[in-house]
């Protein structure tokens, strides 16, 4: 009896001694040591001039702040950017932040629970404010009012025009309106027959292929609506009437003869169409292929001509081709709170979002960037540049939706591409789109 109240007493006080050990070791995990680095990971575009930009704010940041450790390189583009981010998270090797990433494919994460919403952490408020963003990240907040991306840079959608062709016409500035663009149209085929007035520098306007609608259909949407939602909360919300005035358009111009349904090499910059839908990133490539291309001398770029209705528009809506930063739901706590860090040194300092435009060309997400004296000598050396930054808070992100892929080619199959082709009246097209796209929606 004895032994066995002995061997007890042994059992109990081995089993105390183990507990104090563990709740030891345990408190030691969770309070880190403050002489130990967090490392977190950023993965950046698959370009070589935000890789050199986002190692140079690592190591700026790391100079600052001894106990964090940034970790930057380049994601891998095959078979794409979104096939490699969806394979590390589902092999649980996903970084704690990530650029290159648009609205669309966030809703994708979102779905998937694989990023967290950055307005539930403490400083994306005061990240917003400092960078002055206020008004360009409404565009951003997705249907279930959170934010899943911190949005890094703006590209507004707009159109290049060439003024050496509209002055021979007898114009001393582009149409802003249909009428007048149609117009434009007509003396255009009057004096020189082989021209168009829109071509596209990627290929042609019926192509179906999903993402060309972010550069055609919804730049004049975007701006005939005023920016309106066209899928929201898995539903269609269009605006008819302003669906139905562009493909009226289309159809219009290409009954005229003014559209380029074929591919053909640089064909605004070789005088074949005198109008080209038009991102930022153009112009770095023509100062070094087409430097006899002068902006205000022989091209200008301007906002999507809108429905004549409304001509006195003042701020005219487009597309934006945006993207930003998440962060990932595999991230832990010491993480994420490294990680917000990190994004607060960037994007507190406006210094850093002007180092980010001379060194990439886009455009950065901020509401201020034409009146900041931050960026004036910037614009003034590349004027053409200061039109995109003054149009970034009219500029609406792609849609939040999972499915945006297969929605954008049924809006060219159905919609866009039979008017552009001459094979569907404007009314039949848009209803046939619609009854397609509610179909996929269900």
């Amino acid at each position: 009896m004895m032994k066995r109240k002995n061997r007890l007493l042994m059992v109990v006080a081995v089993t105390f001694l183990f507990v104090t050990l563990s709740a030891c070791g345990n408190g030691q995990k969770n309070s880190k040591d403050s002489s130990e680095k967090t490392t977190i990971t950023f993965w950046t575009a698959p370009n070589p001039t935000q890789l050199k930009y986002w190692k140079k704010m690592a190591a700026n940041f790391e100079k600052a702040n001894k106990n964090i450790k940034v970790e930057v390189s380049q994601m891998k583009e095959s078979p794409s950017s979104e096939a490699t981010i969806q394979s590390a998270v589902a092999s649980k090797t996903a970084p704690t932040l990530s650029e290159n990433i648009n609205r669309s494919f966030a809703a994708q994460l979102a779905d998937s629970k694989a990023i967290l919403p950055f307005n539930k952490e403490d400083t994306f408020s005061k990240i917003v404010t400092n960078r002055k963003m206020t008004e360009s990240i409404k565009n951003w907040q997705f249907s279930d009012k959170n934010q899943y991306v911190l949005p890094l840079y703006s590209n507004p959608i707009l159109f290049g025009w060439r003024l050496d062709v509209l002055s021979e016409l007898g114009y001393s500035e582009p149409p802003k309106t249909y009428s007048e663009l149609l117009e434009l149209g007509k003396k255009l085929k009057a004096k020189y027959p082989n021209k168009v007035l829109w071509a596209k520098a990627d290929g042609d306007l019926a192509d179906p292929t999903a993402w060309m609608r972010w550069f055609d259909f919804f730049p004049l949407y975007d701006a005939a609506s005023g920016g309106a939602n066209f899928i929201e909360n898995n539903k269609l919300v269009a605006d008819d009437k302003a669906g139905k005035a562009v493909f009226n358009l289309m159809s219009d111009l290409q009954k005229d003869k003014l559209l380029l349904t074929s591919k053909s090499t640089d064909p605004f910059e070789n005088k074949v169409s005198v109008m080209i839908d038009l991102g930022p990133w153009t112009f770095p490539n023509w100062k070094e292929k087409y430097p006899e291309l002068k902006f205000g001398e022989n091209y200008t770029v301007t906002t999507p001509v809108v429905p004549d209705a409304m001509k006195d528009k003042a701020e005219i809506s487009t597309y934006a081709d945006a993207k930003g930063i998440v962060l990932y739901a595999q991230a832990s706590d010491q993480e994420q709170a490294a990680a917000m860090k990190f994004l607060d040194f960037v994007f507190g300092d406006e210094k850093n979002d002007l180092a980010f435009l001379e060194t990439t060309s886009l455009i950065p997400a901020r509401d201020d960037a034409t009146e900041n004296p931050t960026f004036a000598k910037y614009f003034e050396e590349n004027p053409e540049m200061e039109v995109y930054a003054e149009n970034v808070k009219n500029a609406v992100p792609a849609m939040d939706n999972a499915e945006y892929n297969d929605l954008q080619q049924i809006l060219g199959e159905k919609g866009w591409v039979p008017v552009v082709r001459g094979e569907s009246k404007p009314d039949t097209a848009w209803k046939d789109m619609k009854n397609a796209l509610k179909g996929a929606l269900q």
